[in-house]
């Protein structure tokens, strides 16, 4: 064989290879990777790499390794539905994953009817996800008004009674609002104020001073990342010590860093188990990853990445070695008391919550989520 034949051969099993690199499962998400969810956004993501790689290194999915296309929607709506449809037409995804936002997810419902593509595991616990059922969206998380209602609950347990609501303007405000009532209802209470803010100009001049002079004694913060510790300090800022309390949105260690000094104290609702607790065993499962890599522990929202993440991969094991959007759906609807590390997920044509788990963690000293 002479050099040009040896050239030749090396060249066409170089395309042979790439050719089989290329038949691949590919998995759309579009989140906010700047702005003001960023933080967390990255985070569920890291969540959600870290089992996809393991599931890649060990020969992928019926021999197809999955691809995750992010695109980064700046937490804006419309961006947020523009790219599901590039995500959906160009790069042909099998599915979308992992979206971030009520307003942003809603955006894009009109495009899985559209096209008929699922949406797993959007990183929003909205009911208008849950219900009615939306034949294409697979939740794998509780939602917020679950979230809210428990918090509220604990608030009136420990005896506060003067509690006031401070909400964001908008769907996933206006949604989580409707759980603290049920919980407001619950305890025979009613809440000491209602303050909105703008999503996109948050301004807490009036609302602020407003909560402090009422003598709140918590505050149930219904916003995202920057948003609420922008609100935190304001509120600090005004002479207010209530206790804060957020939702699971915020389960982030990137949150506790855009807290700064106000965030020892603050309660953060959870949607999975404690992520220091290696007794769990999805919790394990991801710590032992991480630590293969070289890192040393995991938050509450790379567990929501990683469990969601988990749930897809098995939705496309059962899906087949020729998975297609209609497979995929048919699977995922098949998917009874799935155990995915001491949770189980079950889907049905009538209900596609999947989990329905809620818990409440403290900020500690140490700049760490307790339970």
């Amino acid at each position: 064989m002479n050099a040009r034949q040896v050239l030749w051969s090396v060249s066409a099993a170089a395309a042979l290879a790439s050719f089989g690199a290329s038949a691949q499962i590919v998995v759309g998400q579009t989140a906010g990777f700047s702005g003001v969810v960023a933080a967390g956004v990255k985070e569920t993501t890291d969540g959600a790499r870290l089992y996809l790689d393991s599931v890649n290194e060990q020969g992928g999915v019926n021999g197809q390794k999955i691809e995750l296309v992010s695109l980064d929607d700046k937490f804006e709506p419309k961006l947020a539905a523009e790219n599901a449809r590039k995500l959906i037409t160009e790069h042909k995804v099998i599915t979308l994953f992992l979206t971030r936002g009520t307003p942003h997810t809603q955006a894009i419902v009109p495009l899985l009817a559209e096209y008929k593509v699922p949406l797993v595991a959007p990183s929003t616990g909205a009911m208008v996800l849950h219900q009615p059922v939306n034949p294409m969206i697979f939740n794998v998380r509780a939602t917020y008004q679950r979230e809210a209602e428990r918090a509220i609950r604990h608030l009136s347990l420990i005896g506060l009674e003067r509690i006031a609501i401070l909400q964001v303007d908008d769907t996933f405000g206006a949604d989580a609002v409707q759980g603290a009532q049920k919980g407001f209802e619950a305890v025979g209470k009613q809440p000491l104020l209602l303050e909105k803010f703008d999503r996109a100009k948050p301004d807490y001049s009036v609302a602020a001073p407003k909560i402090a002079k009422a003598d709140a004694q918590a505050v149930l913060f219904i916003g995202s990342g920057a948003a609420v510790a922008d609100g935190a300090k304001a509120l600090r800022d005004a002479g207010s010590r209530a206790q804060i309390v957020t939702l699971s949105n915020n389960a982030s260690g990137g949150f506790i860093k855009q807290l700064g000094d106000n965030a020892r104290g603050t309660i953060v609702t959870q949607v999975f188990p404690y992520e220091r607790s290696l007794s769990a065993p999805i919790v394990k499962e991801a710590v032992d990853l991480m630590r293969a890599k070289g890192g040393a522990e995991v938050s509450p929202a790379m567990m929501e990445g990683f469990a969601a993440a988990k749930v897809l991969v098995e939705g496309l094991r059962r899906a087949g070695a020729n998975p297609t959007r209609e497979k995929l759906v048919t699977a995922l609807n098949g998917i009874r008391k799935l155990d995915i590390g001491g949770m189980e997920v079950s889907f049905s044509p009538g209900d596609h919550t999947g989990l329905d788990y809620a818990d409440l963690s403290i900020i500690g000293q140490d700049g760490k989520f307790r339970r």
